[in-house]
């Protein structure tokens, strides 16, 4: 059989998409890559994101490069997936010629059927895991009822859809037995889990399950929305030691006037107490969430605002990205696109530079303390790893000097931090 190199774009949705389709594949025959430097195999699926602008320029431009690469005859077929397809599949289609398969965000492992047909073994459940085996993202649920004016994931992806429980705690104990130790739950409204299903929402329940699967070391929650949150979760994040004080929660504005025209049915007053709450009933919770600056109508006043709230919340960790100009979605059609780019920047910059003055002094508080580390790898003359505020790739890491110890990839040690930049934290196991 063939090998098939797979390119993952986006998310880490979209990753577990490919992960799937990647054991799905071996399953019946292929031998799978996944981001080679290199790219060896005869067929290439590239896993697309359609959700901004550059990450539109950064899929368009790889199907480019690899369509040219089957011109030349470097690669025998150049299939593409993801939520690009899904959103421009028509004309994408004529645009690119040489790309012998579309699918979408749901109908990917149609390729499987045809490339060799329909005798093919469903294996469903199996997944090629991507990441270091001691960790891996958990989808439980696709789609988002949200609609929130400027994001167009509503569009691609449709309404939300909750996995069954039984299906993925199942696929806890799989992973569990397959050496994997810690869960980065993902989702795109993490805490509307089950509402699709009876109405209500049962992530606190799904996660203290969790909790209970003998050999789950960590459980770090992702994409949480601020409207109607269900307070259970933070009794289960107090009494279960494996689920980590780690909440990212996006809120996006702090301006009453701007959380209004985004659609986001919360307010400023709700959002603050939101906070102290949170802070309140999970003592040393690391809160990562995502701002926006520049949409459509914001004023110095609103962005003022925006900037006490970041001094004020003193996030533990937090993005920011300036507003673009999504076709489709109701500030497109709605609003006019009226703050200058060259200020939409100006307002990041500052946003960002207060930001990292907030996460220099937190992570600074952090010296001379004893954190348990999870090690991911060893670079040169140092062991990268992480605490339980960290979630991989977005996160600080801890370095640890090889000559240190002989640490254990995958393994957890207590380390004492010793110094801390920026974004990294530096650390001994000599206690």
């Amino acid at each position: 059989m063939k090998t098939i190199d797979f390119i993952s774009l986006g998310c880490s949705k979209n990753l577990v998409d490919s992960e799937m389709l990647m054991g799905l594949m071996e399953a019946n025959g292929y031998q799978c890559t996944h981001d080679s430097d290199a790219t060896h195999g005869e067929i290439v699926v590239i896993n697309t994101c359609g959700f901004i602008n550059d990450a539109k320029e950064e899929s368009i431009n790889t199907i480019l490069e690899f369509a040219q690469a089957k011109t030349e005859g470097r690669i025998e077929g150049l299939y593409v997936m993801g939520c690009l397809s899904e959103r421009y599949l028509a004309e994408l289609e004529q645009e690119i010629p040489e790309v012998d398969g579309w699918y979408g965000k749901f109908n990917y492992k149609q390729l499987l059927n045809d490339l060799k047909g329909e005798n093919y073994q469903a294996c469903e459940g199996k997944r090629h895991i991507t990441t270091p085996r001691h960790y891996a993202y958990l989808k439980i649920s696709e789609g988002c009822d949200r609609h929130c004016a400027y994001c167009a994931i509503p569009l691609i992806t449709g309404r939300h859809q909750s996995r069954p429980m039984d299906e993925i705690l199942d696929e806890v104990r799989q992973l569990v037995k397959g050496g994997t130790k810690e869960f980065q739950v993902i989702a795109q409204e993490l805490t509307y889990y089950g509402i699709d299903i009876d109405g209500k929402q049962h992530i606190a329940e799904l996660i203290e399950q969790m909790a209970d699967i003998e050999g789950v070391e960590w459980i770090r929650l992702h994409y949480a929305y601020p409207t109607h949150f269900p307070w259970e979760l933070l009794r289960v994040m107090r009494e279960k030691n494996n689920v980590c004080n780690y909440l990212d929660i996006a809120l996006q504005h702090i301006s009453d006037r701007m959380l209004a025209r985004m659609q986001r049915h919360v307010t400023r007053e709700e959002t603050y107490e939101l906070i102290r709450r949170l802070r309140d009933e999970v003592p040393g919770i690391h809160l990562r969430t995502t701002l926006m600056v520049g949409f459509p109508g914001e004023t110095e006043e609103d962005f003022r605002e925006l900037l006490e709230f970041t001094k004020w919340a003193r996030f533990e960790r937090m993005g920011a990205f300036a507003y673009s100009n999504e076709e489709g979605t109701y500030s497109a059609s709605h609003y006019v696109d009226d703050v200058p780019s060259e200020v939409k920047q100006q307002r990041l910059d500052k946003l960002m530079r207060v930001q990292q003055n907030i996460s220099a002094e937190i992570e600074a508080g952090k010296i001379g303390e004893i954190l348990r580390v999870i090690i991911d790898r060893q670079e040169g003359d140092w062991y990268v790893g992480r605490t339980e505020f960290c979630s991989p790739e977005v996160d600080p890491e801890v370095l640890i000097p090889v000559t240190d110890a002989n640490l254990t990839i995958g393994e957890f040690y207590d380390a004492c931090i010793t110094d801390a930049e920026e974004f990294d934290l530096y650390a001994t196991t000599r206690l």
